[in-house]
């Protein structure tokens, strides 16, 4: 559903419709004035029809959007942006069950990021799961509820020291020394700002918009991969100098994992239903 007169929003609508064409994925763009969305989620909430919703923000640009977030059903939020998910994802829980048999879903941005790095091998596979970013400094330039921050976090519970930068102030987001934390916290590093953690940093990504903000090359390290997820280029052209990678844009890995989340959850739904029959048939038994 959309709404947004945002560019952007406008293209990654258009993007998601033409890559779900191209894997014979139905997808239906609807067009709803903004006082109606609210009653158009409700019903395809009951719509046996439809697996999976995605709304196109920004919508009021307040607290409204939020809101209309955590009303699309947990079953067919392929955004990952209802409260149980968004909980789970800080908290480290990465399953819905106790069986561990369904996955939680993950907003597609930051885990489009995730997976790029986890493609480029700076995941170390040899590591269990879960700690698989142990040894890396990785630096996150924007803390937005909806990219910045959550990308901070999951990079921090899959091991790294991640230094989340914004206007204000650098909090970095790290499982502590020899990441014996089952879940990441967040300590203040008063004083410090991005000239600080960008020389530090294996890794730097970043999504401020606008057009003025650049990192400064100088300031990166020799070598470090680097990931752009703004619609503004955030580094400058000679970032190539410095960096052994350059990923200038992730707009369509990000849709990709769209599709990845809404198969997930198919599945669990799937799963969930087998799960009751074989419950109510232990009953019966």
């Amino acid at each position: 559903m959309v709404n947004s007169k945002d560019p952007a929003a406008r293209l990654y609508a258009d993007w998601t419709k033409k890559t779900c064409e191209e894997n014979d994925i139905d997808f239906s763009l609807r067009g709803v004035d903004r006082e109606e969305l609210e009653g158009h989620i409700l019903a395809a909430n009951q719509d046996d029809g439809i697996d999976g919703i995605i709304v196109y923000y920004p919508i009021f640009n307040s607290r409204q959007d939020q809101y209309l977030q955590q009303l699309i059903d947990v079953s067919k939020d392929v955004e990952g942006l209802s409260h149980r998910y968004i909980f789970n994802m800080y908290q480290n829980n990465r399953f819905l069950d106790q069986e561990k048999l369904q996955k939680s879903i993950l907003p597609c941005t930051p885990l489009a990021i995730v997976k790029i790095l986890e493609y480029l091998k700076v995941y170390n596979a040899i590591l269990p799961y879960g700690n698989r970013l142990f040894g890396h400094s990785i630096t996150v330039v924007n803390r937005s509820e909806v990219v910045g921050r959550p990308l901070a976090a999951l990079l921090a519970n899959d091991g790294a020291s991640v230094y989340s930068v914004d206007l204000a102030d650098v909090q970095q987001f790290t499982r502590g020394e020899g990441i014996r934390k089952r879940r990441h916290e967040v300590v203040e590093k008063g004083g410090w700002t991005l000239e600080n953690c960008l020389p530090l940093s294996d890794v730097v990504i970043s999504g401020v918009p606008g057009e003025a903000f650049k990192i400064p090359t100088h300031l990166l390290k020799e070598g470090a991969v680097c990931i752009n997820f703004s619609t503004e280029k955030n580094f400058r052209t000679d970032v190539k100098d410095r960096a052994s990678i350059y990923v200038p844009a992730i707009g369509k890995v990000t849709i990709i994992v769209l599709l990845r989340n809404l198969l997930r959850i198919i599945q669990n739904r799937n799963q969930a239903s087998t799960s009751d029959n074989d419950k109510l048939n232990n009953v019966i038994d």
